[in-house]
């Protein structure tokens, strides 16, 4: 699957710092220490539905991370998935009369435009369900040969227990996961699991759902071996990042972990998971179920500039949760005309202080509204709102102007 074009990323003349990341699986920072190229996995939408801001400031977030390593000399290897087949997907199909493939590539190629209005790195490697069937059968065959894998009429299980280190990716108890399992696609009480925890790794083939032949009976995959065969593919065992909303800690990634460290019990599946908080509107989280969505296309589409809306969704750590109102938007396009106008003068208040800042925040768990304070800072020391003008730096705007973009990804 294609993914997006990825901007063009200005090189600055500062490097930046190691980046530091808060580790769910710790429940504090850690100094991410590639070997080699940062190896970063990101889970991807399911397109049945246009993208919202909830979708983008995750990808936001880790897009900051991709920079960040870039920032620090890294090359970056990046992957996301699209599960372009799943129960979701098919349901809504069923429900708007539409084929289900032909809404996954809609909605899909709608997400790659949203991507690039914001300026978003594209994946080096963007993957479907659909094109992963053949890794998640070589998985699961890998995981049958632990043991671990067992049928329910015709549908494939695996065992949680097999691997001894379940739990700690998430750090739940076992009846905070017996509570949220059912909430996110789990079925804890199907008769002949031995566990109620235990997940789908092969939906066997129901009447009138696609399906494809495997050597377990024809069927499609498990929402959370997809991932786990697709990052093991194209990043190998113990890479350095698991990405995704908050939403996802369990039972995506938990599972996701499972899987990779039963097939492999000599490795971690990755070194860091990182969570981007939620987003809500009109008091709820925004999502598709409730229907509480502001959608990217729908504010490019009513000609709201498309860094504006990066803007606002950067103003918000990345980890934390909160709500979207309309004058965020509106605050974000007055802070942009202000920017514009200071790096308009060409020259401006020292510009070496403000970049640093910016990387340093970055680089500190992309601390992007850290990073934000201190553009606002230069800008209004450089247009005298704060006192007098200060233009002593000829060459400032183009500084500064380069650093927005290669940090934080503002073409302005």
């Amino acid at each position: 699957m294609r993914a997006w074009s990825s901007p063009e990323i200005p090189t600055l003349p500062i490097q930046g710092p190691p980046v530091t990341l808060h580790n769910t699986a710790t429940g504090g920072p850690v100094t991410t220490r590639p070997d080699g190229a940062a190896r970063l996995y990101v889970c991807g939408i399911t397109p049945y539905d246009a993208t919202h801001l909830g979708h983008a400031a995750t990808y936001l977030g880790f897009d900051l991370l991709n920079r960040a390593w870039r920032n620090a000399g890294h090359e970056v290897s990046y992957v996301q998935n699209v599960t372009d087949v799943d129960d979701p997907l098919l349901e809504r199909a069923e429900k708007v009369k539409v084929d289900w493939v032909e809404l996954a590539e809609r909605e899909t190629e709608l997400f790659r435009q949203d991507m690039t209005a914001l300026r978003v790195i594209a994946p080096a490697h963007y993957i479907g369900a659909v094109e992963s069937i053949p890794l998640v059968i070589r998985l699961i065959e890998r995981l049958q040969a632990a043991g671990a894998v067992y049928r329910v009429e015709d549908d494939l299980y695996m065992s949680v227990t097999a691997d001894p280190a379940f739990g700690e990716e998430s750090g739940l108890s076992r009846e905070e996961m017996l509570r949220i399992f059912p909430e996110r696609g789990g079925d804890p009480d199907r008769p002949g699991k031995k566990d109620p925890l235990d997940c789908v790794v092969w939906r066997g083939e129901r009447p009138g759902e696609p399906a494809w032949p495997s050597p377990f009976g024809p069927g499609r995959p498990g929402w959370h071996i997809e991932c786990t065969a697709i990052a093991l593919e194209h990043l190998g065992a113990a890479f350095d990042v698991q990405g995704g909303g908050s939403d996802l800690v369990f039972p995506h990634h938990e599972m996701c972990a499972g899987h990779a460290q039963v097939a492999d019990p000599a490795h971690r599946f990755a070194q860091v998971y990182a969570h981007a908080g939620m987003v809500a509107y009109d008091g709820e989280k925004m999502s598709k179920s409730r229907g509480n969505l502001v959608f990217v296309s729908a504010l490019r589409n009513s000609d709201v500039d498309p860094m504006a809306i990066r803007l606002a969704l950067l103003r918000h750590h990345y980890r934390s949760d909160w709500e979207w109102t309309d004058a965020e938007l509106w605050n974000a396009v007055d802070t942009l005309a202000d920017w514009r106008r200071a790096l308009a003068l060409g020259a401006g208040a020292p510009a070496e202080p403000v970049v640093r800042e910016v990387l340093a925040a970055c680089a500190d768990d992309l601390d992007a509204p850290r990073a934000l304070a201190a553009v606002d800072a230069w800008v209004r020391a450089t247009l005298g709102t704060d006192g007098l003008a200060d233009t002593s730096d000829p060459d400032a705007a183009h500084t500064v102007y380069t650093a927005l973009d290669a940090a934080l990804g503002l073409a302005l």
